[in-house]
């Protein structure tokens, strides 16, 4: 498919990465103004790192505003913000998220800190999609909404039960809001990255990088290492008109890891 190689695929277009200020978000920032977005709007609750994204952008093109996702009236602010400031979205990277602490099998549920996560990865992603398409509709944009998923959201796991709930929860989220926004030309899909070396994995697993990188390999059955660049092309295409008659789609970017037997 040509339309993941073109340039400029994004021309004009305005947009907000939620977790943007590393990982996949930041990549799929950065990727979005290569592509000829207008603005970037980073939101994310790592300040300094926020702020360094967009500063790395350019003020003329990047804004950081910190944004808890677990918080609707934050989420509610930054859209408002970015349409005050741009006067328009296009398109909503829904993607901050955090993982699963240690165990979480079903016998031995921490339920704080199943809520915390849902709270994030679930409640979180349906703020953003509310209020994503609230602002679009208002505006007659035909917007794009992408959601981070996981390749966990289509199968189950030995631990992180709650993470693995959380991710099954935005691909039930996708499904309906796309049915429901359809009418008003609002596209919304997810993106099902399988295990990437992000600063997050780095963190959760305890490991250098280079042994991530090896596991990761491990998961795909593609020679090579996933890559925040391969999830970031992926986003780039469902946020641009070249998947103009695509929603309610979850695209994994993952390497073949789920045609794997669990």
């Amino acid at each position: 498919m040509t339309g993941f190689l073109s340039k400029n695929k994004l021309q004009g277009k305005v947009a907000i990465v939620t977790g943007g200020a590393s990982g996949i978000g930041e990549a799929t920032a950065h990727h979005f103004i290569s592509h000829g977005a207008r603005a970037v709007v980073i939101g994310d609750i790592q300040d300094e790192k926020g702020r360094n994204v967009a500063a790395s952008i350019g003020p003329d093109r990047s804004t950081y505003i910190h944004c808890d996702v677990a918080e609707e009236n934050q989420v509610k602010s930054l859209v408002e913000s970015t349409v005050s400031t741009y006067g328009r979205l296009d398109v909503m990277f829904s993607n901050a998220g955090i993982g699963s602490s240690d165990g979480q099998t079903v016998m031995d549920m921490d339920m704080s800190a199943f809520d915390k996560v849902l709270a994030v990865n679930t409640r979180g992603m349906a703020a953003c999609v509310k209020h994503a398409a609230r602002v679009m509709k208002e505006g007659g944009v035909k917007g794009s909404i992408i959601c981070t998923a996981s390749v966990l959201a289509t199968r189950g796991f030995y631990v992180s039960t709650d993470y693995v709930m959380s991710k099954h929860a935005v691909i039930g989220l996708v499904r309906s809001a796309s049915l429901q926004l359809a009418g008003d030309g609002i596209r919304v899909n997810s993106v099902s990255p399988g295990m990437v070396g992000t600063p997050l994995t780095v963190t959760r697993w305890g490991v250098e990088e280079e042994e991530v990188e090896k596991l990761v390999e491990s998961w795909s059955r593609l020679k090579g290492v996933l890559k925040e660049k391969h999830v970031a092309d992926a986003v780039s295409f469902l946020a641009s008109d070249e998947s103009e008659f695509v929603t309610g789609h979850d695209l994994a970017v993952d390497g073949g890891f789920i045609l794997k037997r669990p």
